[in-house]
C-alpha cells in the first residue's frame, strides 16, 4: 500500500507543491513550525529510513533539498533554513526544511502554525517561483 507521501507526489492527495523533478518532490507541511516549512521526499522509493537509501538516491535527495532550501531562503524572510530528518511520523523518507529566525524555531514540540489555504498557496507559489529561477 502506498504511503501518504507517495499519494501526495502522485497527485492523489492535494498538496502545496514548491518543487519537483523526476525523482523528488517538495511540498509545504500542513502543520508547519514556520511559514515555508517544507517536506522533501524521494518519489521512486518508499524507504522508511534515509540511511537505507541507495547512494544515488541519498545524494540526489540531499542535492534537491539544498536547492529547495535556497528557494525557501530567497522567498521567506529568515536567517537560515534548518534541516531535520526524523522519519517517525510517516514511513517514507522525508527531510524537513524549516525557515528559522532562531534555533527555537526548530522545536517540533511547539504549537504549529495555522494558515489558511490562501496563505499556503501564496507561500508555495513564492517558493516555487524562486525554485524555478534557481534551475
Amino acid at each position: 500500500m502506498s504511503t501518504i507521501f507517495t499519494k501526495i507526489a502522485d497527485g492523489d492527495i492535494p498538496s502545496f507543491k514548491v518543487a519537483e523533478n523526476d525523482d523528488f518532490y517538495a511540498f509545504l507541511d500542513i502543520a508547519p513550525m514556520a511559514a515555508g516549512h517544507t517536506l522533501v521526499i524521494p518519489k521512486k522509493t518508499e524507504e522508511d529510513y534515509i540511511f537505507n537509501l541507495d547512494s544515488e538516491t541519498y545524494a540526489g535527495l540531499c542535492d534537491f533539498a539544498r536547492t529547495v532550501a535556497q528557494a525557501i531562503k530567497a522567498a521567506i524572510p529568515c536567517k537560515r533554513v534548518g534541516v531535520a530528518v526524523l522519519g517517525m511520523e510517516v514511513p517514507h523518507t522525508h527531510i524537513h526544511l524549516v525557515p528559522l529566525q532562531s534555533e527555537a524555531d526548530m522545536d517540533f514540540r511547539k504549537k504549529k502554525l495555522e494558515l489558511s489555504p490562501a496563505e499556503f498557496a501564496q507561500i508555495a507559489s513564492s517558493i516555487y517561483n524562486e525554485y524555478v529561477k534557481i534551475q
